[in-house]
């Protein structure tokens, strides 16, 4: 028994079919579209994540400013403690 009642021997008979109707070089085209479609695919996921993130540039402006700020704040208490 194969996948749903239809058998492995049924199953190769089918291939046989699509590859006699379509052609190896017909069904690799397919193929490389499918595959470079399903990559086109994750791509535009994976850039919509990065939108969301900041980037190496920005973390770094964001430390930047956190550590100035940290500065000003160490000068000022500094500036307090001599008045």
């Amino acid at each position: 028994m194969g996948f749903g009642g239809i058998s492995i021997w049924q199953l190769l008979i089918i291939l046989l079919i699509v590859v006699m109707l379509f052609g190896t070089k017909k069904l690799r085209g397919m193929g490389s579209d499918l595959g470079s479609a399903v990559k086109g695919f994750k791509k535009a996921l994976n850039s919509e994540d990065d939108k969301d993130e900041p980037g190496d540039d920005e973390k770094k402006n964001l430390d930047d400013g956190q550590t100035s700020q940290q500065q000003r704040s160490l000068q000022s208490d500094r500036d307090k403690s001599r008045h």
